[in-house]
């Protein structure tokens, strides 16, 4: 990159071109400072929906809430901040809390689910989950304010074992037909004990799975055969397979609702 390709994100701040703009942000906190709302979401790795990847949500407890352009300023009662990639954040419960100001419901329910997860692939470098179930629920049970009673919500909705944000709006078109609640993260396995794979949604008393099919099965040949097997191996034991795609969440949800009852029943 030419050494010339430099822009002012922010007031006294120059950052080369495509730079992120929290790291761009980053000098110009002060003593009390926190990302937070939407950006703290982004930094925990939570999904958010796409127009809010610019956004840069700021808030001081120690002084007025910043007013630098292109920065969403806000001001709070003293908190401990945590760190994340070395750099002060709200906490878990915080940032539900700031994000039930900001979120559509589902938005909210997917950053709820992504909080809690205990991944079955631990990176060692970034222990899960991020907050436990009984700590979040305690959290915002003492809570109040802004924010507060969608955060609830979002938590009283969510589930562990959710892997995707695709798979939290899949269990929420379900829940929302008044299809039966499944089990999140199902682990199959065979009559001899070995797993024969981990499946989004399951029902085991009807025998009964629906998966989503995001873009990887798309873009990796290896993952798209280890799908075959797997879904193969559950036909084999006598469970119906339903997958869904993007396309049946957002434009054929009602097929979709139709397709599982139809196998439940």
């Amino acid at each position: 990159m030419r050494g010339g390709d430099l822009l002012n994100p922010y007031r006294g701040v120059r950052a080369r071109t495509g730079v992120d703009p929290i790291t761009a942000y980053a000098p110009l906190l002060r003593p009390g400072d926190r990302f937070s709302h939407t950006t703290a979401a982004r930094l925990w790795g939570a999904p958010l929906p796409r127009r809010f990847d610019d956004e840069v949500h700021v808030t001081s407890t120690r002084g007025p809430r910043p007013r630098s352009a292109g920065c969403i300023g806000h001001e709070s009662a003293a908190v401990v901040a945590r760190r994340r990639h070395g750099l002060p954040v709200s906490d878990p419960a915080r940032l539900l809390i700031e994000c039930g100001t900001l979120l559509s419901p589902t938005a909210l329910v997917a950053v709820a689910d992504h909080l809690l997860l205990d991944p079955r692939v631990l990176d060692p470098s970034d222990i899960r989950p991020h907050i436990t179930h009984g700590d979040l629920g305690a959290r915002l049970a003492a809570s109040r304010g802004h924010g507060v009673r969608a955060a609830r919500r979002a938590f009283a909705l969510a589930r562990p074992g959710v892997e995707s944000p695709m798979e939290t709006r899949l269990r929420l078109l379900l829940g929302s037909a008044g299809v039966p609640e499944p089990v999140c993260g199902y682990e199959l396995t065979r009559p001899d004990g070995s797993t024969v794979g981990w499946f989004d949604l399951a029902w085991p008393e009807r025998r009964v799975i629906a998966e989503y099919d995001g873009d990887q099965h798309r873009t990796s040949t290896r993952q798209y055969e280890r799908d075959i097997r797997r879904f193969d191996d559950a036909a084999a034991l006598g469970w119906r397979v339903i997958r869904v795609r993007s396309h049946g969440i957002h434009r054929a949800p009602a097929d979709t609702i139709a397709r599982v009852r139809a196998a439940l029943a």
